[in-house]
């Protein structure tokens, strides 16, 4: 009869070490490839660390242009507040004065009731001057109770102020809340790029470097001089935004910038109709629809143009195909060509 082995039992936690060893060894052969090179994020040729770098410009570009807006809407609302609360310390004060001619009032009649008006017609010495004191006092009262109309009328606005500050005060934290959102991923996209740019040797990034250089002075040589741009603007207004655009070139590139040493795109265009004597609103999405739409073959000197599909880039048209603008943090305000970008559409606000 053949011998009957007892079944030899796994060690459950020798298996599960051998386990993990396995996975920790084939994870460690998929990010390195057994020659001690990681994988998981393969080289980057300059080109498109560049192509990177440019699309999270963008991203945050059209963040940032959230953040303006919010930013613009947060600060109309806190001068709303401090204007509820102006109007409600005014109507305040006027309140205090009528409580304090009412108080003034209530203590007289205190100290002159208690006597019923026929027993002093009866007391008074001078029948005809208590009777004429008589119509007086009613017509008294009949102030009074006017002015407790007035003070009740008084409280009632003084409350609805303080309900609408309270409404201006909950939409403003969501706005400030709202800030902090873009101002993260606008923080967290421009890390991103930087942090791509070290990947480059100093070299690789001198010639992107030199090719932006380059190509911002090959455009702004193409234009005689600011005066050839200022001439064929529409407009003296225009003329002067233009001006203004060509004096701030080389200024840094901030966002949230407008001037007048630093700006973001829509900063820049802003500033320079506010020299002219124009406002504008603060952001891009905004500032498309302050003005009459010119077709790109109607471009003058002046015109705002307007860049990718959200509308999240503006600059200021020179002429010649070219413009003034903000890019981005790598660079600062310089002339482009406006085949630099994606076009979406022009508007002329002068």
């Amino acid at each position: 009869m053949a011998a009957h082995r007892k079944p030899r039992q796994r060690s459950v936690g020798g298996n599960t070490a051998r386990t993990a060893w396995t996975i920790a060894l084939a994870g460690a052969a998929t990010a390195t490839g057994f020659d001690g090179t990681g994988h998981a994020e393969p080289q980057l040729t300059p080109a498109q660390v560049k192509a990177k770098v440019d699309k999270l410009y963008q991203e945050a570009e059209a963040a940032t242009e959230k953040y303006n807006g919010a930013k613009e809407q947060a600060d109309a609302g806190q001068q709303r507040i401090r204007n509820l609360q102006d109007q409600a310390a005014r109507k305040t004060e006027k309140l205090n004065s009528a409580r304090e001619a009412l108080g003034s009032m209530a203590a007289a009649q205190y100290r002159d009731g208690g006597l019923d008006p026929a027993l002093q017609l009866a007391l008074s010495e001078d029948p005809d001057r208590y009777l004429d004191g008589a119509e007086f006092a009613e017509r008294a009262g009949n102030r009074q109770a006017s002015s407790v109309a007035s003070v009740r009328k008084q409280l009632r606005e003084i409350e609805q102020l303080r309900g609408a500050a309270h409404v201006e005060l909950t939409s403003l934290k969501s706005r400030q809340a709202e800030l902090k959102r873009h101002k993260k991923t606008i923080t967290g996209k421009l890390d991103s790029a930087r942090d791509l740019l070290t990947r480059l040797t100093a070299e690789e990034q001198a010639r992107l470097d030199d090719r932006a250089t380059r190509s911002s002075t090959g455009a702004r040589d193409a234009l005689s001089s600011p005066g050839s741009a200022t001439a064929q603007a529409p407009n003296a207004r225009a003329a002067a935004a233009v001006s203004y655009a060509f004096a701030k070139l080389g200024s840094p590139y901030v966002w949230g910038a407008t001037g007048p040493n630093a700006f973001d795109c829509s900063g820049l265009t802003q500033a320079a109709y506010r020299e002219a004597g124009v406002s504008l609103p603060r952001t891009t999405y905004a500032q498309i629809d302050a003005g009459r739409r010119v077709s790109r073959s109607e471009l003058l000197p002046g015109d705002l143009v307007f860049f990718y599909s959200g509308i999240s880039h503006v600059g200021l048209y020179i002429g010649n195909g070219q413009m003034i603008h903000a890019p981005n943090p790598s660079a600062p305000v310089r002339v482009a060509p406006l085949d630099e970008m994606p076009f979406a559409g022009a508007t002329r606000v002068a």
